[in-house]
């Protein structure tokens, strides 16, 4: 049993619902270590008990102390694979000295209750990680199960569909699975807004028969009137012929970190924030009466982009090394803003620019080339049909520049 690490999941019915083989394992060990939780299923082990906290890192280095010299066994809730510590160890000591032994994980059972199949569910953490683009990641899924914590409950979770309008959705929360004090029940969102939960719980959100409250959007290069916009001035959108162009330079991935800067509208941040379902979009303006059409188009595309009140490059301090900025609105620092989003770009990034002056054109292209990026610019000028007694003629738009730069590997 020495120099192999046993991980070992564990349910609410506790050491009752270990397999005789599992029991044996953590008889037989000379260490137990986990959450105080799974620790306190076996009161009368003989051996050293140590407690996960202070981070996984902290638990691994006592665990590196003890492993080659004593029989150690792992406690984990559920499947460690599933979300849980088992994937971190593995990477640590290596697959040759660590075999898990899973017990049912919490959606497993939660799905069960349920009574529906999971294999064609989207399953979301929400544990430790904040709820921020939750809303663009489910929008359109039929079925989700979420993974909760102390900070997003299910209230938190009712609160934020709400938010942004996906009453489609029924939730099924399940509430200390397996254990004695067992609560499954389905809740409409207004009322789970208003509820009290047990901490352990699972949240899934299905798609309620028959609801038609919400048409899924597909594709990208949403129509402009779609979009909540400055009127009678249209000036602060990004046109859907260039939009379309702007998104197919900027290459995101799901995982992309996104600067939308001189956001205008929001209609590019709202797009980024549909692209990279699973990444994080900060749209970046200056203009305060231009926040609360951002924030309608936020709700409305269902995109939880993060809008920040700031003229750039102030306030990109605070964000996250982007993979992608576009900047649509420079206020003048064009030069600046190209300088230090160059410099806090990674690998392989790209940074577009939209030019209606040939000021800006040329300004872009030696901002981009003076940070050492490859450079190209497309100059497009489309024209929309527009009917004139009952036929169709077309009108041309204003010629726009896309400028892109892209920095190498």
């Amino acid at each position: 049993m020495a120099d192999i690490i046993y991980i070992i999941g564990i349910g609410e019915d506790g050491a009752g619902g270990l397999t005789p083989d599992s029991l044996s394992k953590v008889q037989r060990s000379e260490v137990l270590l986990g959450g105080e939780r799974q620790l306190s299923f076996f009161g009368g082990y003989q051996g050293e008990k140590i407690v996960l906290k202070n981070g996984l890192k902290a638990f691994a280095d006592k665990l590196e102390e003890v492993w080659k010299e004593r029989r150690a066994v792992v406690l984990a809730s559920g499947d460690p694979l599933f979300f849980g510590i088992a994937g971190y160890l593995v990477r640590r000591f290596g697959p040759e000295h660590v075999e898990v032994i899973p017990h049912y994980s919490s959606v497993q059972l939660a799905f069960a209750r349920l009574g529906d199949s999971w294999q064609d569910a989207e399953l979301v953490s929400l544990h430790g990680r904040p709820i921020r683009g939750l809303a663009q990641r489910i929008d359109g899924k039929h079925k989700i199960a979420l993974l909760t914590d102390e900070a997003n409950t299910p209230a938190v979770i009712g609160a934020y569909l709400r938010e942004f309008g996906m009453t489609e959705y029924e939730a099924f929360v399940c509430e200390r699975l397996g254990g004695g004090e067992e609560v499954c029940r389905f809740w409409e969102l207004d009322e789970l807004e208003k509820g009290n939960f047990a901490p352990l719980n699972v949240v899934i959100l299905r798609w309620k028969p028959g609801s038609g409250t919400a048409a899924v959007r597909r594709g990208f290069a949403y129509p402009d009137e779609a979009f909540h916009q400055r009127r009678p001035e249209k000036g602060l959108i990004t046109k859907r012929e260039v939009r379309a162009l702007v998104l197919s330079e900027l290459n995101l991935s799901e995982e992309a970190v996104v600067w939308d800067i001189g956001s205008g509208s929001g209609a590019v941040a709202a797009e980024c924030a549909r692209i990279a379902r699973c990444g994080k979009v900060y749209a970046i303006e200056k203009s305060a009466e231009n926040l609360p059409n951002m924030e309608a188009n936020r709700r409305e595309f269902r995109a939880d982009f993060e809008i920040i009140h700031d003229q750039a490059p102030q306030g990109l301090e605070r964000l996250p090394d982007p993979d992608a900025v576009f900047i649509g609105g420079s206020g003048g620092g064009l030069q600046h803003i190209i300088a230090h989003c160059a410099q806090r770009l990674r690998p392989e990034g790209r940074i577009v620019i939209g030019a209606i002056t040939i000021e800006t054109l040329y300004t872009g292209l030696e901002a981009l080339k003076l940070a050492g990026m490859a450079t190209g610019v497309t100059q497009l000028q489309a024209s929309r049909g527009k009917p004139i007694l009952g036929m169709t003629r077309f009108e041309g738009m204003n010629p726009v520049y896309v400028v892109s730069g892209r920095r190498p590997d």
